[in-house]
């Protein structure tokens, strides 16, 4: 489906035009369209492979979609993957995982949206708000859309954080150590691997669009690009972070059940030696030979237990003492 489509000269809006007169625009010195698509069908890609001349195989990628993040240089032009990381609307602990596909040239920039429903109008406001930097042209769309694209993540990975925390609270609260604990840690691993896919391979991408051998649309863009990169490693650093906190929790965890598990092992210990005495009492009292000691003793019942809860009361308040009980 077409957003919109939009004519560009010198860093000021020209005009919504159909993308019958893009090539009409594209042919203007100084002119550049920006076009944005959301879960474009074949017939739309191949309409805009024909006015702006894209390469096969970076049509081809958009086509069958689901690409990992990344950015390819076609002769002039340029073909960036990005994933758009989003929360799932329904409340469960899931992560939306999106894709827009940047096609860069010259004088053109093509936006396809597929599997989110976070749109770039922010973006293209942004960007006819600063017509001094849109001067720039094509490469600084690119920058403003990545920057866009991970500005998205920083509440991604403030909200795992914030739950890594409360379940790490919980662990050491009253009955943390338990297995719904694990289960919430995994999946919060695993969501966590979702946005670090879409952010490693990126931090890779952004690396090439400034510094060393930079691809001439972006020169003009460099130090922008390089605050991208600068996002990117600091959120990467974040999830690995993270990640390393979650194995600790899971250990602490497992060693929270480890400690409880022994506490009850000694607990059952203790009541299992206080009863065992009784039973070792009442087992030699109880076998009524004739000739036992004490057996016709007039007080020797109410003797007996009174040793024996003497006995067991004195172990109780040993293990008591001991922590065992």
């Amino acid at each position: 489906m077409l957003i919109n489509c939009v004519a560009y000269e010198n860093g000021s809006k020209l005009a919504d035009i159909s993308v019958e007169d893009i090539s009409d625009y594209i042919g203007r010195p100084g002119c550049f369209v920006w076009v944005a698509l959301s879960d474009a069908s074949d017939e739309e890609l191949s309409e805009m492979q024909k006015e702006f001349g894209l390469h096969p195989l970076a049509v081809e990628d958009a086509h069958h979609g689901h690409q990992r993040p990344k950015m390819e240089e076609y002769g002039n032009s340029l073909f960036v993957v990005m994933h758009l990381v989003e929360p799932s609307e329904d409340g469960e602990h899931r992560m939306n995982v999106g894709e827009v596909d940047v096609f860069v040239g010259a004088n053109y920039v093509l936006s396809v949206r597929n599997r989110s429903k976070q749109g770039f109008l922010g973006v293209r406001e942004r960007c006819e708000r600063e017509p001094e930097l849109l001067r720039n042209g094509a490469g600084f769309v690119l920058y403003a859309l990545m920057d866009a694209v991970v500005d998205r993540y920083f509440p991604v990975i403030d909200a795992l954080e914030v739950e890594l925390e409360s379940i790490e609270q919980q662990i050491f609260g009253q009955g943390g150590a338990a297995r719904d604990k694990i289960k919430q840690l995994y999946d919060l691993k695993r969501r966590s691997m979702v946005l670090k896919r879409a952010v490693a391979p990126l931090v890779e991408a952004a690396g090439k669009m400034h510094g060393g051998r930079v691809p001439q649309i972006c020169i003009s863009s460099q130090e922008y690009f390089r605050d991208v990169g600068d996002h990117l490693a600091r959120i990467n650093a974040s999830i690995d972070a993270m990640r390393e906190t979650i194995a600790t929790a899971i250990q602490v965890n497992l060693s929270m059940v480890t400690i409880e598990e022994s506490e009850v092992t000694k607990r059952l210990a203790a009541w299992a030696s206080i009863f065992a005495v009784c039973t070792a009492f009442a087992g030699i009292w109880g076998m009524n030979f004739e000739n036992m000691p004490e057996l016709k003793f007039r007080y020797g019942y109410g003797v007996a237990l009174g040793l024996i809860v003497s006995t067991c009361g004195y172990l109780y308040y040993r293990f008591r003492r001991a922590g065992w009980l």
